[in-house]
């Protein structure tokens, strides 16, 4: 089954940090483009980050540029989100989406495949 799951989300206090994981099923990495995405309660989803699936330096947004770092692990077929200096407004349930022929940037776009999401709590 084709397939992407996340996983790592929790409760963690705020100045803390995450790494949440997106595994990819039934298919390779290594042809397409992963983002990462966010929603907040009450808020539209928006992108946060983005990589080839060969690699290389990813994209951020700025409100987590400097805390976020992307990166993938091809052996693994999994990409990382490495989340540190949480705040409270990084609480959100996080997607991962990849797509073969789309950067995973815009949120309202049609990608090929979506993860289910993993909560993310910032609180002390």
């Amino acid at each position: 089954q084709e397939q992407l799951v996340e996983s790592g989300g929790g409760l963690v206090q705020p100045g803390g940090s995450l790494r949440l994981s997106c595994k990819a099923s039934g298919f390779s990495l290594d042809d397409y483009f992963i983002g990462w995405f966010r929603q907040a309660p009450g808020k539209e989803r928006e992108g946060i980050s983005s990589i080839s699936g060969r690699g290389g330096s990813g994209n951020y947004a700025e409100q987590v540029k400097g805390r976020f770092a992307i990166s993938i692990d091809n052996t693994k077929n999994t990409v990382y989100l490495q989340m540190n200096g949480l705040k409270p407004e990084d609480t959100a349930v996080y997607y991962c989406a990849a797509d073969r022929t789309l950067l995973p940037i815009d949120p309202m776009a049609t990608y090929d495949y979506w993860g289910q999401g993993t909560q993310v709590t910032v609180s002390s």
